[in-house]
């Protein structure tokens, strides 16, 4: 080991920590490449970090961390399969044996190509239903635990292990190729794998319960994306999501208060804003528009461009904003985009515009279950001082919030109603 500066145990397991967020989902999709087997590959790079603990404390850091994670996880996987080369499958782990000695010596793993694409692509194959894609791709590319996956989305951990069993089943039993598609089914799948991203980002934005954000679900979808630009250079909607997850993630730290509470945009502390992050997404958005049609994600980065240039709430270019909803809308139409444009055009051009396009959204009823359709409502009504309606809407929005930080903030809106000291209206 001469040449390596011995760690000390903290610094050994920064260093584990941080090569298991930047290289686990590499090596686990290198492995899943040459064996075709999820848990056989996910389990001997889990050894592998389990080994790397250990030697680096003593050994010192390897020059290429990820490489020797991946070398070390072949040869876990090896070790394996020739115990199992005894056993009832003893001619498929005979040819997993092959393929992974011609994965070459431990050199050779420093010049792998990037296999995560491949992965990324596999997990969101259109046969695995959208919550089976999100939680395989997280599980295989994000290394979270089932356990965690399971508390993201609110169910028990078994359930959420036999989803990701069946998941692993599906993709053996259909035989779906563990490929980035053929060019002919390329623009098919790719909104596929970005949709799986942007609703990782979601979850951990605004969490369905628990904390208000969960900031490792924010830079895993994050990173995600990262590779997919880097594999896909060419790609305007890989970028627009990029730079769209980046624009909003730049403002977390500024979201919620000491206590954890929620804090509006137009309340936040800008300079508390990660300037670096929107200095990269701006950029990105004037890399990614010229690019030729303009994409959802890409108009939605837009959007999210005019709220991070502007140095005040005053100075948000609201027509402008709302010029992009009506673009998005035409393009990629939903009730809640929808929504969306009607509290930009109430920002605009004042809260009767914009609750006259709530109107309609109400008449459709395809928004009745969904609570920020009825906070939004019951803000506009709120600042045209229709108290009693809006105190109606604020009650309907509390039976559907699920996450208790916006709870508390809904509740203490409605609360403010009845006091004396009504507060001017602001948008929610």
């Amino acid at each position: 080991m001469r040449g390596r500066t011995v760690p000390t145990s903290t610094d050994a397991r920064a260093v584990v920590d941080r090569t298991f967020r930047d290289e686990a989902g590499r090596a686990v999709a290198t492995l899943v490449r040459v064996t075709g087997d999820f848990d056989l590959a996910e389990e001997s790079v889990q050894e592998a970090f389990a080994v790397a603990l250990d030697r680096w404390t003593h050994e010192g850091v390897p020059d290429n961390p990820g490489a020797w994670i991946t070398a070390t996880a072949r040869n876990r996987a090896v070790d394996r399969l020739r115990r199992e080369r005894v056993g009832r499958q003893k001619l498929e782990a005979a040819a997993q044996l092959d393929a992974l000695r011609d994965l070459g010596s431990d050199d050779d793993v420093t010049h792998l190509p990037d296999d995560r694409l491949r992965l990324l692509f596999t997990c969101c194959h259109p046969a695995l239903a959208a919550d089976a894609s999100v939680a395989l791709t997280l599980r295989t590319l994000g290394g979270l635990s089932t356990d965690q996956i399971a508390r993201a989305f609110l169910v028990p951990q078994a359930t959420m292990a036999q989803r990701l069993v069946r998941a692993k089943r599906k993709i053996r039993d259909a035989g779906i190729p563990y490929r980035v598609p053929p060019s002919e089914l390329l623009a098919e799948r790719v909104p596929g794998v970005l949709a799986v991203l942007y609703l990782i980002f979601n979850e951990g934005y605004a969490t369905t319960s628990g904390p208000l954000i969960r900031d490792e679900l924010c830079a895993e979808s994050i990173r995600l994306a990262r590779v997919l630009c880097t594999l896909m250079p060419d790609g305007p909607e890989a970028r627009g999501l990029l730079a769209l997850m980046l624009l909003q993630h730049s403002r977390h730290a500024a979201r919620t208060g000491p206590d954890g509470s929620m804090i509006l945009l137009e309340d936040q502390d800008r300079a508390r804003w990660d300037h670096d992050a929107i200095d990269e997404g701006l950029a990105l958005v004037r890399d990614a528009l010229p690019r030729g049609s303009v994409g959802p994600y890409q108009l939605q980065a837009a959007i999210a461009a005019c709220h991070a240039e502007a140095p005040r709430p005053e100075d948000t270019d609201w027509p402008q904003i709302a010029t992009l909803y009506d673009e998005l809308a035409r393009i990629a139409p939903s009730s809640v985009v929808e929504l969306n444009r009607a509290v930009a055009v109430a920002m605009a051009d004042g809260p009767a515009a914009g609750l006259a396009l709530l109107g309609a959204l109400e008449v459709s009823g395809d928004l009745d279950d969904y609570y920020l359709f009825h906070s939004a409502h019951a803000d506009l009504l709120r600042r045209l001082e229709r108290t009693q309606e809006a105190a109606d809407a604020y009650r309907r929005a509390l039976e559907l919030v699920t996450n208790d930080t916006e709870r508390r903030f809904l509740d203490e809106r409605m609360r403010s109603l009845t006091r004396s000291d009504l507060p001017p209206g602001s948008a929610s």
